[in-house]
Parts: C-alpha cells; sequence; structure tokens
C-alpha cells in the first residue's frame, strides 16, 4: 500500500487528544512498555496497556521492585472512546488489573479479546463477563466491526507454549485496515516458521520489542524477547516498510539504551527504524 508514516507531536496531553472520537484514517500512540493505542476503520483499540503501578506493589519488596523509568502518559480511565482491548498474553504489563476494570467501566461496551489459553486470567484481570470476551489462538481471524480484521500470530515468549487444548499462550496479532496491515509481534523471540507464518500476511508496520534476554533474568522468571538486532533482521525478513522498536525504557533491568536504537534508525538504509516515543501521534497517509 502505497503511503508514508508521519510523526506528529501532540498538542495537549494525550488525555486531550482521547477525548475526541476515533477519526477516520490510521495512526497509534504508544502507552509505554508493550501498550499502545490505534485507530483504524473509525474505531479504537487498545493493546497491552500497563498504566499503573500493580507491579511495583507487587514486587517492592523484592531484588527486582519494578519502579517506573516513565510515568503513564495517560490514566486507565482516560483512553476515551475504546471499542477493542487486546491482549498478548497474561503477563501483568501485558494484562494489567490495575488498568483494564478502569478501561472496561469507562467503557461498558469495549470488547476484551485474549488468547483462549489464559482465559480465567482474562476474566479475573479485567472483571468482565465471559459474553464481553473474543477469545482466540494462533491463525484465528477475528472481524469485530466492519473494515477491521485480526489476526492472530504466534509467538515465542522465549519459547512456543501451549495449554492442554494446545492454545497457544503467547499471541501477537495483525491489524488490517483499509488495506494497510499493522503486526504486534506480542512478547516474542525469533523462531522456526516465523517468517513464513507472517510475510506473506505483508504488514507494513510491525511492532516490536527489542529488549532482548539474559539467562540471569530468564533464569528467575522473567522471560526475554527480540534483541534490536533480531527485531531488525525480523524486520526485514517479513517484508515491513517500517519498525516502531518498543518494549524498552519501564524497568530498569529489563530495557535498552534508547541512543543504541537511535544509532540503528540512523543508520539505515533500506528500513524505516523509529524508536517508539509518547507524546507522539505516529500516523498512515496515503500518497
Amino acid at each position: 500500500m502505497a503511503g508514508r508514516l508521519v510523526e506528529r507531536k501532540l498538542g495537549d496531553t494525550l488525555s486531550a487528544a482521547m477525548s475526541s472520537p476515533p477519526a477516520e484514517g490510521i495512526r497509534f500512540y504508544w502507552l509505554g512498555q508493550a501498550g499502545f493505542i490505534l485507530e483504524m476503520a473509525g474505531r479504537r483499540l487498545v493493546i497491552d496497556p500497563y498504566l499503573s503501578n500493580s507491579l511495583f506493589e507487587k514486587y517492592r519488596d523484592t531484588p527486582r521492585p519494578h519502579v517506573r523509568m516513565m510515568p503513564p502518559p495517560i490514566g486507565p480511565g482516560e483512553c476515551g472512546s475504546v471499542d477493542l482491548v487486546l491482549a498478548t498474553h497474561a503477563h501483568t504489563d501485558h494484562m494489567d488489573p490495575g488498568t483494564l476494570p478502569a478501561i472496561f467501566a469507562a467503557n461498558p461496551a469495549a470488547v476484551f479479546v485474549a488468547p483462549r489459553a489464559v482465559r480465567q486470567q482474562a476474566l479475573d484481570r479485567s472483571g468482565l463477563s465471559p459474553d464481553r470476551m473474543a477469545l482466540v489462538d494462533a491463525g484465528e481471524v477475528v472481524r469485530p466491526f466492519p473494515g477491521l480484521a485480526i489476526t492472530a500470530t504466534r509467538a515465542a515468549h522465549e519459547t512456543l507454549e501451549t495449554d492442554e487444548a494446545g492454545n497457544h499462550r503467547f499471541l501477537g496479532y495483525i491489524l488490517e485496515a483499509g488495506g494497510m496491515r499493522i503486526w504486534h509481534s506480542g512478547d516474542c523471540v525469533p523462531f522456526e516458521g516465523l517468517r513464513e507464518e507472517i510475510e506473506p500476511r505483508a504488514p507494513g508496520i510491525v511492532l516490536i520489542p527489542v529488549n532482548g534476554r539474559r539467562p540471569d533474568l530468564s533464569d528467575n522468571g522473567v522471560p526475554g524477547n527480540f534483541t534490536l538486532g533480531e527485531a531488525i533482521e525480523t524486520a526485514r525478513g517479513v517484508g515491513a516498510r517500517h519498525l516502531l522498536a518498543h518494549h524498552y525504557g519501564l524497568f530498569d533491568f529489563n530495557t535498552e539504551d534508547p541512543a543504541v536504537i537511535d544509532q540503528a534508525a540512523a543508520s539505515s538504509r533500506d528500513l524505516d527504524i523509529r524508536r517508539a516515543r509518547t507524546g507522539i501521534c505516529y500516523e498512515w497517509r496515503e500518497d
């Protein structure tokens, strides 16, 4: 699809921007970590929002107290008119009990898309009844609104994991509207078959974590993600034109140096690499 990705600095707060209904076209905003607000097909979607301090409350007296390095750019109840919330998996910084109930309370018609393998966690963290949930597995396509299609993809948060029924615990999502496809990989590392799964779907924009992985963390229950180099290689491998690098800058024990991302962006000629930043509207404009 011919077009370009442009950045526009918000003139006010993100909550002020969200006070207006979603406009036509495609635009998105970074919430920190793996969280995004996207506007597509005249709808507002929220993916993996972590807008609380619930992890600090949980881990405050441990060697990794999960102190925020950046404040939430918006309050959980300030996301405006939300039609759909998606979670890629059940880790708290992606499926947050300190964030989800407030979003759903402010949007009583919003639907929650989550992996079928983590159904109970999704119910418990969101506080929703089952009729407001759309549970999916890798390979399934949901069409919640006219003009919007969502395809669930496999993700390996260091490993591919399934429940007893074979449903994947970790997912990514390809969001399609107006001929443009955006792939949010979820927390993931390279695995055999990933490129073959994503490349035929031809995402133009990919949202990929770049915090990498460390054995000392993985051995203590903190699985990792793509390194920056792997994220770039994956973006090129699936034929994307634009890579937005995220999942950095929130917890000091599990991040990437922003300067390293910026250096990679400056030196890339065939792939548009950008470091996700708050206070920015990323907008797709057709030529």
